[in-house]
């Protein structure tokens, strides 16, 4: 089959071949998602991506008869490893042929990498933050893909286990009906929250009313996802450089805030499925790309969950309610009819319970894996 040769990414051409390499793979499947490629060439340079001040990472081809066969980026988060005391590579952004020879060199290549790095554990896929995709597919191919997640073939997780990789943590995708009437339970708690005057629900009609909270919303973010899996605090530049990059494609009428006496305590945002659009433009905004993508979102009848927190001391006090059942009736007067929870801890048990009360199936699994050093 000929020699594999694994290169180091260095080069402006060798960029551009690790970027486009997965189209190339997946060039025989109609429905496979591509990134938007304007943000990739942002997440994979050194000057414009803020989250290599924080973080170390390489860049690794793999090369058979000469031709790019794989791809795979280590990482290792200073960040999150001083946060939780550990030593710990991450791998991410992997893709491949059907191919075990690839995986193999490009794997050892990654670990060889974190073990001169001092690191005794390697984990993933995981980037640098929730913003990336997480985990491996390994459930659910016969649903649509999502703009949300990873979008690797059936044959990733094997050919990685195949390697030495056991499971770190899975996380859990379910599709939610949107339902006529709630159950008699949310109806009451609900009723009984409204009618106290310690929590305010805040809802939105127009971008300019949502600019003041989203910083706050953003700092709240980073309070109440802090004991989260893998979850990396943005400093205030991160939380800038996100609320420009998501505010022009938020709707909303799909954010819902909760304060006490004029504090923030908790928020859900939700977005219309932007899948099919991305698909349609190939993952190219410019120059008409984004006009499609609001094309799609508009005719899309699944809402996508993207973001949710609590303020710890007000959990189980019904504010999930709040905000959810006020989702659900903005979901239903926009004519949706699925909610997409995003993805899910397998270890979260009161999320996963909203979900399966309101007869929600799991359609997709993803898999973090992980694999010791020493």
């Amino acid at each position: 089959m000929g020699d594999i040769v694994i290169k180091e990414v260095l080069t402006k051409h060798e960029l551009r071949e690790f970027i486009y390499l997965p189209s190339k793979i997946h060039k025989n499947d109609p429905d496979w998602l591509p990134p938007l490629y304007m943000d990739e060439w942002v997440l994979f340079n050194k000057k414009k991506n803020r989250s290599y001040k924080y973080a170390d990472a390489v860049l690794y081809l793999a090369y058979r008869n000469k031709k790019p066969a794989g791809r795979i980026m280590g990482l290792i988060n200073k960040r999150y490893n001083s946060l939780k005391d550990e030593k710990h590579a991450r791998l991410c952004f992997m893709d491949t042929y059907e191919d075990q020879e690839v995986v193999h060199a490009l794997l050892i290549k990654t670990e060889e990498w974190a073990r001169e790095n001092g690191m005794v554990k390697i984990v993933g896929p995981l980037g640098f933050s929730d913003k990336d995709p997480q985990g491996f597919q390994i459930e659910g191919f016969e649903h649509p893909r999502l703009f949300t997640a990873a979008t690797n073939s059936p044959y990733l997780p094997r050919m990685v286990e195949n390697e030495g990789y056991i499971k770190e943590v899975d996380l859990v995708n379910y599709l939610v009906p949107i339902p006529n009437e709630l159950p008699p339970l949310y109806n009451r708690a609900f009723n009984r929250i409204t009618g106290t005057r310690e929590f305010k629900l805040i809802e939105f009609k127009s971008k300019k009313e949502i600019k003041p909270y989203i910083i706050p919303v953003l700092e709240l973010m980073n309070d109440t996802f802090m004991d989260i899996y893998g979850f990396v605090p943005l400093n205030d530049q991160e939380k800038r450089d996100l609320a420009k990059r998501y505010l022009p494609i938020l709707d909303p009428k799909f954010i819902k805030l909760v304060e006490v006496e004029g504090i923030l305590i908790g928020f859900i945002i939700g977005m219309p499925d932007l899948t099919k659009g991305i698909i349609a433009i190939k993952g190219k905004l410019l120059p008409f790309g984004i006009f499609k993508i609001f094309k799609e979102m508009k005719k899309t009848r699944k809402l996508m969950l993207m973001l949710g927190g609590i303020k710890d001391i007000y959990r189980g006090n019904g504010i999930d309610i709040l905000m959810g059942i006020s989702m659900l009736n903005s979901a239903r007067n926009s004519n949706m009819e699925v909610i997409d929870s995003h993805l899910i801890l397998e270890t979260n048990t009161r999320m996963r319970a909203e979900c399966e009360r309101l007869n929600g199936k799991i359609i997709k699994r993803f898999r973090i894996y992980q694999k010791g050093l020493l």
